[in-house]
């Protein structure tokens, strides 16, 4: 994969922009797995897991730990919502809510942990971001490989309800590796690239695509609670964190304004909803005033940093 499906971004006060003033996300740097036999294997408390609950690639991590039951396998440190050129801050210089201190090191800012990694690391400082206790190292800083790791590489350690969960099946991987591509482009990141273009082309092509995309879900799910093969798949986990943030941030501060979700995409509203509110482990990963104080809080977008008030409420209930 030369391009990273997911992780969010910020030792750098601008995003990415080619000539044509479209934006470009740069490739995740670790992209080590961790298997029986390998460099890294699994083992209950090896691993910790960086996130902050803000960023929808850090989310997708969250939801697959607890759908698999890895809460007791995989610790979890939150960062601050809140945006820095330095990079993303744990609790020590940084106390908004549910903000937490580093245990392992004491670092003040995720950067730390990447030059504890690598002392001449030169990249982005994402989330989210799976260390190796073991070795002193990052394992892997790319989210669409580590909810494949939590899939399948601790099962041995799980009880049989949990091990038995398979987010990419065998048989739906042709379909769902389809679908996730095209939502990933035009999904995905597809609210960044209207979001932090820079010119008026780059942007109307942004979420135009876009909301294609939506137009093509919303038929795909009429009548459906999944993506693909009438089950719970990764397909479902990599949408969920974007449409849940949609309506609450990517309409407003990235301009993705042609409908709401909410009033614009009945089949795509109901299945959020389902997915929200009769699954714990997508409710409970799903922090608004993370997300609203991390997207307001980019001031090259938003330089009040003024957080906007609505949707109220932020997700509707099912009845």
């Amino acid at each position: 994969m030369s391009t990273s499906q997911g992780s969010a971004t910020h030792n750098a006060t601008q995003p990415t922009v080619n000539k044509s003033g479209a934006f470009v996300r740069p490739a995740s740097s670790f992209r080590d797995v961790i298997e029986k036999g390998g460099k890294f294997a699994p083992e209950k408390g090896r691993y910790h897991l960086y996130i902050n609950y803000g960023c929808p690639w850090a989310n997708r991590t969250l939801i697959v730990r607890k759908l698999k039951g890895l809460e007791e396998i995989i610790d979890v440190t939150v960062l601050s919502p809140r945006q820095y050129p330095e990079g993303w801050a744990f609790g020590d210089i940084d106390d908004f809510p549910l903000t937490e201190k580093d245990p392992l090191f004491g670092a003040q800012r995720l950067s730390e942990i990447y030059f504890k990694a690598e002392p001449n690391y030169t990249g982005r400082y994402t989330v989210p971001l799976l260390w190796d206790k073991k070795t002193n190292t990052i394992v892997n800083n790319e989210s669409s490989e580590i909810i494949r790791t939590f899939n399948t590489a601790f099962n041995e350690l799980l009880p049989a309800d949990k091990a038995a969960l398979d987010l990419y099946p065998e048989h739906l991987r042709t379909e769902i590796d389809a679908l996730n591509d095209w939502v990933y482009e035009t999904v995905n990141n597809g609210v960044y690239r209207a979001g932090f273009a820079s010119s008026q082309e780059a942007y109307e092509e942004a979420v135009i695509k876009l909301f294609t995309s939506l137009d093509r879900l919303e038929k795909i799910l009429q009548g459906k609670d999944y993506l693909v093969g009438g089950v719970l798949t990764e397909a479902d986990v990599r949408l969920f964190t974007t449409i849940v943030r949609f309506d609450a941030a990517y309409f407003t501060n990235f301009k993705c304004n042609i409908r709401t979700i909410r009033d614009g995409y009945p089949a795509i509203h109901l299945w959020l909803r389902k997915l929200y509110w009769n699954n714990s482990a997508f409710k409970d990963s799903t922090f608004f005033d993370h997300i609203k104080k991390g997207y307001y809080d980019m001031a090259g977008l938003n330089p009040s940093r003024i957080v906007a008030v609505g949707m109220v409420p932020h997700i509707l209930p099912l009845a």
